[in-house]
């Protein structure tokens, strides 16, 4: 039974790779190396455990369809609008000079230029998966090389598409007249656009009525009938089921039912794209690579140079800083996963010369290999090289630098930086923003602020904002690695600085405390803390109490909340009065001008309008007055009155509190010159 030897052949891959792939993360390398492995370790080169890679190649372009379906849903129109000029130039000119520059190279060696441009194409892809995971488990997403390469990355998964439209026209190019070509691919691209056109339409119309239903099993099956639905009608109109899987993403991806989906087809497309990267694993000839190696090696050189180089360049061209152009560059060095997708097209359609399929296949595994590293070394060597070529980081000049004293800085004008600053501006209280991202350099400048273009983690740029006479620094750039370098620096420039690190990693917070850190501000505990607080205020709890424990947490630097402290909150909560907006609870301060008074001298009524009906000390109401009792610190006393009235009470048992401002006002604890009277 055939179906039984296919099973037995899944089994045998899945099983292999499964230790394979977990070897690869405990060294820190891609798993779609380990994927590669595992292909090569049972396939006609290897143990020949599995003869023919052909008994999965049904199963090997599903894993193709589901890759490009999840692409298609990961990829946001609008993000490519947001980020346009990132995506359309930066993008454009990396795919574009890289596809040239390579076809040429192509053509000085006697390919013919159908094959070239094929080679091209394959070089300007880079690895969406490899990179994306290196950046988000090192923090940097967020950075503005980070940007830079999703930028790029985006730019290259929309390329999927078109290519894949091409390949074939390019495999026809000496049978057919290039009119007839262009003919038909306006013919796909219109397809495809009607398509994405008609199709969010339908598919929001769909999905907004089924979610109603509340039946999670609809729902996906719902995505399936789409996915296949689209699938079918560009088979019909003669392209790839890739295309359609590509093109039925995108549809559903622009409805707000995108992410819902993606989470119910990541575990498929992990299992079928491990299948797909497993058969191209059991191509792998490594007697022909032994024997190439050193051209081989050569070669994976060349095209790291050519990547890193237009990359560079792409990024420099919209705006970015050298070290951010070059990071991204060596982050991008590789050949991509849809190099692969295209190679698994391009290949039945003889676009590969005879052995340079290994050739591709064997210097794309070595250079994700590489990846990992060259992500590492990336910023050594960018800040490197920016001092071999004598190009430190540089800043542009902000109005008025030299005058500013006692003045805030922020490094980085993302939106945390973005309305820090506004505050700030409505307050009256001078800041300089330090952006190294051209674009938000740009939009400070039309929101009025003062920006220095630069990187605010570098010596010569915070000392041009004159750090040294500043009051505070804020750092809002989200990079683990920037954050600890500034803060170790600003302390340096200035040890009596205020240092404010706004992050969103918990597992920095006692390494930026140990450099120098003032407060840390952590997103979700900072959003915990407002719930705490919001929580405690339907208690009945007086709100200096509340926001006393507040900061206490924040002072131990979360150390509740992260589990590293014992519960120490000291709270009271006082049940519900029944005369809410009237009643108000004041815990007395330390400092306050009312300790060691008497309610009946304080007079309270007659200065403030509002009535003490009880003092709860050590959880306990006394309602009595009585000669020998006086205020103490931690007394809550209970009030009643209107707004205005406990507005001024509330004043007398704060800190540093005075009397209010009313007729035949006397001093705490005194007395009236003519009459007395009772709280």
């Amino acid at each position: 039974m055939p179906e039984v030897g296919l099973l037995r052949d899944l089994l045998l891959l899945i099983g292999l790779a499964i230790p394979i792939v977990a070897l690869a993360h405990r060294v820190n390398a891609p798993p779609l190396v380990g994927f590669f492995v595992a292909g090569f370790v049972v396939g006609p080169y290897g143990l020949a455990l599995i003869d023919g890679p052909d008994q999965i190649e049904t199963l090997s372009e599903l894993g193709v369809a589901l890759l490009l379906f999840a692409v298609g849903l990961e990829l946001s129109l609008a993000h490519v609008r947001q980020w346009a000029r990132s995506v359309f130039i930066g993008g454009g000119l990396q795919v574009g000079a890289t596809l040239a520059c390579v076809s040429a190279l192509a053509l000085a060696v006697g390919i013919p230029l159908s094959q070239a441009l094929f080679y091209g194409a394959l070089v300007a892809m880079s690895s969406t998966a490899i990179v994306t995971k290196a950046y988000a488990d090192r923090g940097e997403l967020d950075t503005p090389h980070g940007r830079s390469v999703l930028s790029i990355l985006v730019f290259q998964d929309l390329c999927v598409l078109p290519l894949i439209l091409l390949l074939p026209l390019l495999a026809d190019a000496g049978k057919a007249q290039w009119t007839t070509l262009t003919l038909e691919l306006g013919r796909g691209l219109a397809i495809m656009t009607l398509l994405v056109t008609v199709g969010r339409l339908v598919v929001k119309w769909t999905l907004d009525r089924v979610v109603l239903l509340r039946d999670r099993e609809l729902f996906t099956l719902c995505i399936g009938f789409f996915g296949i639905g689209v699938t079918l009608v560009t088979s019909t109109a003669g392209f790839s089921i890739a295309i359609g899987a590509f093109i039925a993403g995108l549809i559903i991806s622009e409805s707000e039912y995108g992410l819902q989906a993606l989470s119910d087809v990541l575990p498929f497309r992990a299992l079928f794209s491990g299948i797909f990267f497993t058969s191209l694993g059991m191509l792998l000839d490594i007697p022909t690579v032994l024997d190439q190696f050193f051209m081989l090696v050569a070669l994976a050189g060349v095209l790291l140079v050519v990547k890193v180089a237009f990359v560079s360049g792409g990024v420099l061209a919209v705006g970015g800083t050298l070290k951010t152009a070059l990071i991204s560059g060596l982050s991008l060095a590789q050949i991509g996963e849809f190099s692969f997708v295209l190679a698994a097209v391009g290949g039945p359609l003889g676009l590969f010369r005879d052995g340079d399929y290994q050739v591709f296949l064997t210097a794309a595994v070595l250079s994700m290999m590489a990846t990992p590293f060259l992500i590492r070394l990336s910023r050594p060597a960018a800040e490197q090289i920016g001092a071999w070529i004598g190009r430190p980081e540089t800043t542009d000049e902000a109005p008025a630098v030299e005058a500013l004293h006692d003045h805030t800085v922020i490094v980085g004008y993302g939106l945390a930086g973005r309305y820090l600053a506004r505050v700030l501006k409505a307050a009256g209280i001078s800041c300089l923003v330090v952006e190294q991202n051209a674009e938000l350099v740009r939009r400070a400048r039309e929101d009025g602020v003062s920006v220095s273009f630069g990187d605010g983690t570098r010596h010569a740029v915070l000392e041009h904002v004159r750090l040294a006479h500043a009051r505070i620094i804020v750092f809002t750039i989200s990079s683990p690695i920037d954050e600890r370098r500034g803060v170790a620096l600003a302390r340096d420039i200035n040890p009596s600085v205020r240092i404010l690190v706004r992050t969103r990693y918990v597992r920095g917070i006692d390494d930026l405390i140990a450099l120098g850190t003032t407060d840390v501000v952590v997103e979700e505990f900072e959003a915990s803390l407002v719930l705490f607080a919001k929580t405690l205020e339907s208690y009945e709890i007086p709100i200096n109490r509340i926001w006393r424990e507040v900061e206490s947490v924040r002072t131990e630097h979360y150390g509740l909340l992260r589990g590293t402290t014992a519960p120490n909150l000291t709270l009271d909560a006082l049940k519900h009065l029944g005369i809410h907006e009237a009643l108000e609870l004041i815990e007395i301060e330390e400092g306050s001008a009312v300790v060691g008074a008497n309610p009946t001298s304080l007079e309270l009524r007659r200065r403030t309008g509002a009535v003490q009906i009880a003092v709860v000390r050590d959880g306990t109401p006394i309602y009595q007055r009585d000669a020998a009792f006086t205020y103490r610190v931690g007394d809550t006393v209970v009030l009643v009155g209107d707004a205005d009235s406990l507005g001024r009470a509330m004043t007398l048992f704060r800190s540093g509190g005075v009397s209010p401002d009313v007729p035949d006002a006397t001093p705490v604890g005194g007395r009236p010159p003519t009459k007395s009277g009772r709280g």
